[in-house]
């Protein structure tokens, strides 16, 4: 039987940082990927949204949206590919409550802050259903201390400096909070 293994994500506007890991805290996959089109802005309800007209920057963040959502299918399919574990689901970090509609996530100060982000986590998470993964929510101000408890060990920054000893760069914040995603939500399963 193969081994299990977790995808933990950090995302950003645009991008993210897979590090797929097994229950050990053993890495097996990180990237960086991309999750939208070229040519297409990354941050649309907060930035390029906010200087068109209501209708057009709907529009804009629908392209976005469907952008995302087919490079979170491509994204997951690669690493679906490369990994040679059984894969048992993806970490993403949680995700505020916003507004239903575009418009009111764009028109919303608090909202528009936040929107792109959650539009990215939102269509990875879909991309990990629609392939049978399960999702886990993780609070990134607990994952490092969910994830040593998990492992059994008392420093996490010790694992995460003698991995990166091992595997060399890139291996930097995001690569750390995308494993430690990986590890806890491997915590959680087995519980």
């Amino acid at each position: 039987m193969s081994p299990a293994a977790i995808t933990g994500v950090s995302d950003h506007g645009g991008w993210g940082v897979l590090v797929t890991a097994d229950g050990n805290g053993r890495l097996l996959d990180r990237r960086r990927v991309e999750l939208v089109d070229e040519g297409l802005p990354k941050i649309p309800h907060h930035s390029e949204g906010q200087v068109l007209p209501l209708d057009q920057a709907i529009k804009l963040v629908e392209r976005v949206r469907a952008s995302a959502e087919r490079h979170a299918k491509l994204v997951l399919d690669a690493v679906a590919i490369a990994v040679p574990a059984r894969t048992l689901g993806i970490a993403v970090r949680q995700c505020p409550e916003l507004p239903v509609t575009i418009a009111e996530r764009i028109t919303n100060y608090r909202a528009r802050n936040v929107a792109d982000w959650v539009m990215y986590r939102k269509a990875l998470a879909a991309a990990a259903e629609a392939r049978g993964w399960p999702v886990y929510w993780y609070d990134p101000r607990q994952v490092h201390d969910i994830a040593s408890k998990a492992l059994g060990v008392r420093n996490l920054d010790a694992h995460f400096a003698e991995l990166r000893r091992a595997v060399g760069p890139p291996w930097g914040q995001d690569h750390k909070i995308a494993m430690a995603a990986a590890i806890a939500a491997m915590g959680a399963r087995s519980m």
